[in-house]
């Protein structure tokens, strides 16, 4: 090559450069727009969307295995206490609320976005070749890795005209040439592979949707109470981006009955629960009729388009306090939370801002089966159940901080040390109805007995039904993906030089030969003698083909 026409190369491929949208910024390499395009290609290719498939995955595994403030934001409280190096760690990268955290919302919209580009050029492409005629014979059929021919008396147009028969009989697409014949089929098969693609966006549009417009709550239910699906019953509340709370349907729950068993027979597993009843009725509307149900793990109860669902259980002491006047200031059960799930000793505490003269407020602990543990001086539950009934008291008075405006927790007492003070000689063991009288005549608490209550989560998600549609096309489209497979098939014949006809066939099937390419030699041979040519065959294959 010249100098002059090697300028002219050049030239030539710097304007093509610049035509193609200015991909190299002269001999630098590629500008903004080329670097788009790259990062565009990877994105959309599926190694890429396979990678982030799986970290959307990996992603999920915490959110199943740490407790989740939108399911049991008390369990994550009890994490963070028994955890108090490791716990604030995992509550920075949002570990504890997984599917609601910004790094995994940025690998599902990158994997909604590569699937995206992958799928849909794809099927684009894929609708135009289902359109298009069978692509024509090659020169020479005895490549391919399927192929045969034979000789025959029948003339050229003869065998053409069985062939195309033959083939469309056998739900082949067939296309003419002057010599030839070329036939195609197995579109089902890409048919199925983008179905379980577009399946998979169908899943993520699906979930995404459920989490804009659905809503999900928790709730503390005790024996005897009710509870009316409106904002002010939730005891946590977290509604979609879009969804109003409007729209909440009025249904209404009343728990009637809790019922646990456990293992009672002496050994390891003594006092593992064996199961929950929690009998409930429901009604779906104020006016509707009430339903009975019985509540239990793994069996949700459908209503009002919401899955209401029980999370876990726990014990609420009953106690009645009168205040320095004798009047009666609080009467009620109060839910202990579970220090640990073996022995279900719990804590909790009763505040009465209605005595008089000072508030009081008490930190208890609740034992269901309560022993004395003479080696280590206290008191131990032995068993879950509430055999045994005990709580221990401390007692404390002044103000409770309520009439402040600033919110506090039921499960702990504000100010000690501050506005509240202990009193002296206000601790005390109680046995079911047993009183005991607050030194200094401050009023006297009576431990009344124990219910039990659950903790329910109520969950609306209106794309549960479009993600499990959409699950069960992709299990469909993989399953056809990966028995249909394409297959293309030529047959051409010419006259010989003996004056009688050579039939050449080739086949060509995506993956493992078939013995379908077999069917078709001995076919198109039928009614030839036996004393016909040996046909010259190689790379035929014997497995059996699943029809599309």
């Amino acid at each position: 090559m010249t100098q002059a026409q090697r300028e002219d190369t050049g030239t030539s491929v710097e304007q093509t450069g610049r035509a193609a949208g200015g991909s190299r910024t002269g001999s630098g390499g590629m500008g903004p727009l080329g670097w788009l395009r790259w990062g565009w290609r990877q994105l959309t290719s599926m190694r890429t969307a396979l990678i982030l498939l799986f970290l959307v995955a990996l992603g999920s595994v915490p959110g199943s295995i740490l407790p989740q403030r939108g399911q049991a934001p008390e369990k994550v409280a009890e994490y963070l206490a028994e955890h108090r190096t490791l716990g604030p760690w995992l509550d920075r990268l949002s570990l504890f609320d997984v599917f609601a955290a910004p790094w995994f919302a940025a690998v599902y919209i990158l994997l909604f976005v590569s699937l995206a580009g992958c799928v849909i050029p794809r099927a684009r492409q894929h609708w135009r070749a289902m359109r298009s005629a069978p692509p024509p014979a090659p020169r020479r059929l005895s490549r391919l890795p399927q192929s045969a021919s034979f000789r025959t008396d029948r003339d050229a147009e003869q065998v053409l005209a069985q062939a195309r028969e033959l083939l469309r009989r056998r739900r082949f697409r067939v296309a003419e040439g002057a010599d030839s014949v070329a036939a195609e089929k197995g579109y089902l098969g890409e048919i199925g592979n983008l179905t379980f693609h577009l399946a998979l966006l169908m899943l993520l549009l699906a979930v995404a949707a459920g989490a804009m417009l659905g809503y999900r709550g928790n709730i503390v239910l005790t024996e005897g109470g009710a509870f009316a699906n409106s904002l002010a019953y939730y005891d946590q509340f977290t509604p979609g981006r879009r969804f109003d709370p409007d729209r909440l349907a009025p249904f209404s729950i009343r728990l009637e009955d809790f019922r646990a068993s456990f293992v009672t027979d002496p050994g390891p597993q003594q006092g593992q629960a064996l199961d929950f009843t929690a009998e409930i009725f429901y009604r779906e509307r104020p006016d509707g009729p009430e339903k009975p149900y019985d509540l239990k793990v793994n069996h949700p109860l459908g209503v009002g388009g919401a899955k209401v669902y029980v999370l876990g259980h726990g014990y609420a002491p009953r106690f009645t306090v009168r205040d320095g006047k004798g009047d009666v200031a609080f009467r009620g059960a109060v839910p202990f939370l579970p220090l640990e799930q073996r022995t279900f000793t719990s804590e909790g505490v009763v505040k009465v801002p209605d005595a008089r003269p000072e508030q009081l407020a008490f930190q208890m602990v609740f034992w269901p089966t309560a022993v004395a543990d003479t080696r280590n001086r206290q008191i131990v539950s032995r068993f879950p159940a509430p055999l045994n009934p005990t709580v221990s008291l401390m007692t404390f008075k002044g103000d409770l901080g309520l009439d402040s405006g600033v919110p506090q927790s039921v499960y702990r007492i504000e100010g000690i040390g501050k506005t509240l003070q202990p009193v002296r000689d206000g601790s005390a063991v109680l046995k079911q109805g047993e009183t005991f009288q607050i030194p200094g005549g401050a009023g006297s608490i009576t431990f009344d007995g124990v219910q039990e209550y659950v903790s329910l989560a109520i969950n609306h998600d209106p794309g549960r039904g479009p993600a499990l549609a959409a699950a069960v096309l992709a299990v469909a489209g993989v399953i056809v993906s990966f028995t249909v497979r394409r297959r293309r098939v030529w047959v051409r014949a010419v006259p010989g030089e003996d004056g009688r006809t050579v039939v050449e066939i080739g086949g060509l099937t995506l993956g493992n030969p078939t013995a379908e390419f077999d069917d078709l030699v001995a076919a198109l041979r039928r009614d030839d003698p036996p004393a016909d040519e040996a046909a010259e065959r190689s790379g035929a294959g014997s497995a059996d083909e699943t029809e599309e």
